[in-house]
């Protein structure tokens, strides 16, 4: 049987680092680019969904929806490229850009970081030792931390599992007033655990009545002397 040639031709490089004929580059307008959009004549859709304040919103195909954007001298932005049709907006593309980037800053600055503090019985907690955690325990919740108290079982002292239940719920209870149970006594392995979320602090609001009231009493002129009252006190002279 005869050995077919082998090919000794050029060999394409391991690793899929280029982009095959035909195949878009979804995040960017180049092969180098970092953008994280298509724009312009690097979308390759059809057809688009125009959607925004400074245009008719609807699908166009995609030569209209540029000339429209080359009208208004700016960008034609792929915002969303797996809907059917690729949904764009036509913006300029450095603002739209900074827009995008100081919004996730924002977002990151209103997410809180959730700090929780561990606090540890043993089964047999005297009142003492309780309480000092107790004011621990009350403390972490007002300044907005979350709780994570256990009963760790060392040994024998598993046999009174029961015992730390009980612990752990008179612990809740004692807190209702500063955090809510987020997570009901569980047992792990030799730990029982309880979770506490802090109570957000009721804002009481004032009503427009009770606002005038106050504003009222503020503004009130000193009471004047009746003739009568005036009389009186210069009797009592």
């Amino acid at each position: 049987m005869e050995k077919k040639p082998q090919f000794s031709g050029p060999r394409r490089p391991m690793g899929g680092g280029g982009t095959r004929p035909g195949q878009r580059n979804r995040r960017g307008n180049d092969k180098n680019s970092r953008d994280p959009y298509v724009i312009n004549e690097h979308i390759r859709a059809r057809e688009v969904r125009l959607v925004g304040d400074n245009v008719e919103q609807g699908i166009y195909p995609l030569d209209k929806a540029l000339k429209i954007a080359a009208e208004q001298e700016l960008d034609l932005i792929e915002i969303s490229p797996n809907a059917e049709p690729p949904v764009c907006r036509i913006l300029d593309y450095q603002k739209f850009l900074y827009q995008q980037k100081k919004r996730q800053k924002e977002q990151k600055a209103k997410a809180a970081k959730v700090v929780v503090k561990e606090i540890r019985f043993g089964p047999q907690t005297d009142d003492h030792d309780y309480n000092f955690k107790l004011k621990h325990a009350v403390g972490f919740l007002k300044e907005g931390s979350k709780v994570k108290a256990y009963v760790f079982f060392r040994g024998r002292s598993i046999l009174f599992k029961e015992q730390g239940e009980v612990l752990l719920l008179r612990f809740a209870n004692d807190l209702e007033e500063y955090g809510k149970v987020e997570m009901m006594p569980v047992l792990e392995g030799k730990r029982m655990t309880i979770m506490l979320t802090p109570l957000k602090p009721a804002v009481k609001k004032e009503t427009p009545k009770e606002d005038g009231e106050k504003k009222a009493k503020g503004n009130k002129a000193p009471k004047e002397e009746t003739p009568k009252e005036a009389e009186k006190t210069d009797g009592a002279e």
